[in-house]
This record gives C-alpha cells, sequence and structure tokens, in this order.
C-alpha cells in the first residue's frame, strides 16, 4: 500500500463520517437501526466518575458499575468460602454454560491468563470450564473429574431461553439433582445465571441475588466485558484480574475515540482491510497469534467480524453490489505454519495478521540453546511477514544452484499483504486492549461498507427450521410415521437422510 493509497482510504472513511459514527456510538445514539438499539460495549469498562451517557433518560454507567459492584461481592465471597455448596464444601470449581458471544470471548480471555503469573495465582486450586455445544458429549467433558459439592454453574443466557444453552443447563441441573437425590433445595447453592429474565431463573432455581444483567445495548459477540465475561473470569482469577482486563479495554477504548485517523490503531487496521477486501479482492484474513496463550483468540474474532460484517445489505436495505466481509480463520504460531502456511505463501493471496508478545509468560532458556525458547518463537513472528512479501525469486534459487525442474515449485512470488501487532506481553490489561483493538476495527469497516456491524439476522432462519425439524423427530421418536410427523414437507435430500438417522440411531 502507498501513502497516497492510505490518504484516500482515509478520504473515503472521512467521506462515509466514520468520526462521526464514532462520537454517536460513545455518546449512546441508537446506531444499531434495524433493532433501534445503542452499541454501549464501550460503557461496560468505562471507570466509575466517567461522564453520564444517557439512554432512554438513564445513565447506563450507574447501572454498569451496579453490576460490578455485585460481581466483585459476590466472587470474593465465593472465593474465600463465605458463599459454599449446598453440603459447605467449598467452590472451586466453574462450569460456565452459554453459546457464541457467551463463551467465545471468554474462553479466549481465560486461556490467555491462565499461564500469566498473577492471573495463575490467583486460580491456583480451581478449575473452569465452558460448556456451549448441545452435543451431550460436552457436557460429559464439563461434568467428569468434579465434584459437583465442589462446582459453581453459571447459566448466560439474556432472555434465558437460548435452545442449547438451556438444554445443557438442564442437563447440568439433572446432574446435581442425581447427586443429590432430587433435593431441589441444593439447586440454589449451586447455579448463578448472567441473564434479564428473572422470572425465568426464578423458575429454574436460582435465587435473584445470583442473577447479575446486561442490557439490550450488549451484542452477545461485544458482551465480554459485560457479566457474560466478567463473572466467570472474577470467580476464577480474582476481581482484581477481570478489573485490570477491563482498564485495558477502556484504554484502547480512549486512543480509538481521541488519536487522529493516521495515529489511530483501530482505523488503520479497517482501512487496511477494506483495501484489501474491497478493492483488491481478498476475501480471506489469517490471524496468526504467535503465542500458544491465544489459542482461541481466533476463533473469537471469527465470530466478532464474521457475524459482525457477514452482511448483503446496506442500513437503509439496499442489496449491495460488492462483497463485504471477510472469512477470518487462524492457529498460533509455529503450529499454523506446519499447517495451512503453504497456501498463504504459495497458494491463493490471504492477508495476514500477525500477533506477538515481547514477553513469554513463562520463559525457557536452555543452556546448550544459542537462544530462549521465545526468541525462537518470535524468530518466526519477524521471518514470516517478511517472506510473504518478498519471497523467493526464480534467479535467487538459480544462483543457490537448485535445479531448473524444481524452481517453479520453489519460486516464492511474494508481494503478499500482511500486518504486524507487538504487545509487551500477555496480561490482563494488554488482553483487554487487544479485544477492543479488534472490536473497534470491526466497528469501522462495518461504517465504511454502509452496513449494521451490530446486528445478526444471518442467524434466526436455520434456528426456525431447527424448530420444526425438532417437532419431526419428537414424533418419530413417539413410534409415527414419517408421512404422519410432517417429515414429508422437507426437501427430498433432508427427508431421506433424516429418515436414515432415525432408523440408525435408534437406542
Amino acid at each position: 500500500m502507498t501513502a497516497e493509497t492510505l490518504q484516500l482510504l482515509v478520504a473515503l472513511a472521512n467521506e462515509r463520517q466514520v468520526p462521526a459514527m464514532v462520537k454517536r456510538m460513545f455518546s449512546g445514539e441508537k446506531i444499531n437501526e434495524t433493532e433501534n438499539r445503542a452499541v454501549l460495549h464501550v460503557a461496560l469498562r468505562m471507570p466509575e466518575g466517567s461522564q453520564p451517557i444517557i439512554v432512554d433518560g438513564k445513565n447506563v454507567l450507574d447501572e454498569v458499575h451496579a453490576v460490578l459492584r455485585r460481581i466483585h461481592v459476590f466472587s470474593e465471597k465465593v472465593r474465600s468460602g463465605e458463599i459454599r455448596g449446598h453440603t459447605g464444601k467449598k467452590l472451586v470449581n466453574v462450569v460456565s454454560i452459554g453459546i457464541g458471544g457467551s463463551y467465545l470471548g471468554t474462553e479466549f480471555v481465560h486461556l490467555a491468563l491462565a499461564a500469566e503469573g498473577h492471573a495463575a495465582e490467583k486460580a491456583h486450586g480451581r478449575q473452569v470450564h465452558f460448556l456451549a455445544n448441545v452435543d451431550p458429549v460436552d457436557v460429559w467433558l464439563a461434568e467428569r473429574n468434579l465434584d459437583p459439592e465442589e462446582t459453581l454453574v453459571v447459566v448466560i443466557s439474556k432472555t434465558f431461553t437460548t435452545a442449547e444453552t438451556m438444554m445443557n443447563a438442564r442437563s447440568v441441573r439433572e446432574w446435581y439433582l442425581n447427586h443429590y437425590k432430587g433435593d431441589e433445595r441444593a439447586l440454589g447453592a449451586h447455579f448463578c445465571a448472567v441473564s434479564t429474565n428473572l422470572e425465568g431463573t426464578s423458575k429454574f432455581g436460582i435465587h435473584s441475588d445470583r442473577v447479575f444483567g446486561f442490557w439490550d445495548w450488549v451484542g452477545g459477540r461485544y458482551s465480554v466485558t459485560s457479566a457474560v465475561g466478567i463473572l466467570p473470569l472474577a470467580l476464577h482469577y480474582g476481581y482484581d484480574v477481570a478489573k485490570e482486563f477491563l482498564k485495558g479495554a477502556h484504554a484502547m477504548d480512549v486512543h480509538f475515540k481521541t488519536a487522529e485517523m493516521l495515529d489511530n490503531l483501530p482505523m488503520l487496521m479497517a482501512l487496511v482491510s477494506v483495501w484489501n477486501s474491497t478493492f483488491c479482492g481478498y476475501s480471506n484474513v489469517a490471524v496468526l497469534p504467535y503465542a500458544q496463550a491465544l489459542l482461541r483468540f481466533p476463533a473469537h474474532i471469527q465470530q466478532l467480524t464474521m457475524e459482525s460484517n457477514g452482511k448483503r445489505v446496506t442500513m437503509d436495505g439496499k442489496t449491495l453490489n460488492f462483497d463485504v466481509g471477510e472469512v477470518f480463520f487462524g492457529e498460533p504460531g509455529t503450529n499454523g505454519q506446519h499447517s495451512f502456511y503453504q497456501l498463504i505463501h504459495q497458494g491463493r493471496v490471504i492477508p495476514a495478521e500477525f500477533v506477538g508478545f515481547c514477553k513469554s509468560q513463562r520463559p525457557i532458556k536452555l543452556k546448550e540453546e544459542p537462544v530462549s525458547n521465545h526468541d525462537e518463537l518470535m524468530s518466526n513472528f519477524f521471518a514470516q511477514p517478511d517472506a510473504l512479501a518478498f519471497g523467493k525469486t526464480p534467479e535467487q534459487l538459480r544462483k543457490e544452484g537448485i535445479p531448473e525442474n524444481l524452481i517453479p515449485h520453489k519460486t516464492f512470488p511474494g508481494d503478499r499483504p500482511s500486518c504486524m501487532l507487538l504487545f509487551p506481553e500477555i496480561s490482563p490489561f494488554h488482553i483487554g486492549q487487544l479485544l477492543a483493538l479488534y472490536e473497534h476495527r470491526v466497528a469501522v469497516e462495518g461504517w465504511i461498507w454502509g452496513i449494521n456491524s451490530f446486528d445478526q439476522w444471518g442467524v434466526e432462519l436455520g434456528k426456525v427450521l431447527a424448530k420444526g425439524v425438532r417437532g419431526i423427530l419428537q414424533k418419530r421418536r413417539e413410534g409415527k410415521q414419517a408421512h404422519e410427523s410432517g417429515q414429508n414437507e422437507l426437501c427430498s435430500s433432508t427427508r431421506k437422510i433424516l429418515d436414515h438417522y432415525v432408523q440408525q440411531s435408534k437406542n
């Protein structure tokens, strides 16, 4: 990208009113027009004493800090043993039940901090498990090796009706009832929730003082810094660690809000991404963290970007005449180098985003080795972008004496885009920065493209159709034939495969 191209992209962003959209978002305007909602995940990490943000006549910061104070008190009481399980045992295990935005981001942050010195010390002797998939194997994996008497379950569902989450919650509830021989009084000691449906949580057996709310101006994929993420993180690592994470996210929010566009990291990343996607036609992005601790970072970013910007119409409902959004994927380095980098170097052009850290959470330096393990890792981090950019020419290969018949196979074309992000270390603060950086980058892309990055209507149709199939399966399990169950209303191929499934899955 040339300096001239960058200036033209800045002009495009200004033409698309990006700076104005930033101000509108931070002020609490309802910029999610299709759902008539504000977009205020930035409010979740604003410190007490910040300037009020008024939405529907209320200062949302008062409510945010009230919930955080409750999380602080509750998590510390659990960790200290003041709050215990039904039989009086300390609650040292957490099972967090949620799906999509109710677990991906939190799992990423949890794994990022698992080996960090202070966080690991605070989590010593404790376990946290994430139960997301409705596949019963996921339930078994979450429950195995856990003592229910030492386990606290967090059910995360805004409406307390999410199909997969509630089926998993009922499955774990049954685990407790079996253990406590049907005594429902035990449930209140082992369940808490992140939800706005107090009636639903009460019917489930969760006391109201153990329900932590969030708001309709927080989208699921942007909810890591709400009770969705902060409650499980505070229970496992302690509230002080969770608070440092919030501080990091807020620091990036301030940078995003105040820095000029050419000095604004989320803006620059968005401009480069729009250039690669819209103008160069590169539809994929590889997210490549050179840190095993960021194992689940690509999965979170995949949801954040693809659910936000995987759209086909503009905010005002007009069909786009160009493609928007990118397919995000990735693995930690150097693992990915031995997996899919072959395609990135010599196959399709895929912009790559490298994320590295100056310090390791757990450094190793062997006396007989010339460099430390972390330096070996980072040697690859610095080498890969240059390899993508400059490649290797046939002339260079000939000078090395490579046989002529192998030269086409060993040529690297180069001129492949990448960017590098280098952080000081993997700490709660810097992970908060990284999270917010990508959140804002996604929003800026959406504003430039003229789409709504804060709704997700595309997830609805499959869920609606699944309800119909669920009814068909119920009738088939009751012994009704295909023509009696409504199965014949399905398309022929689905009908045939479903019939095979029913026959083969009988107990």
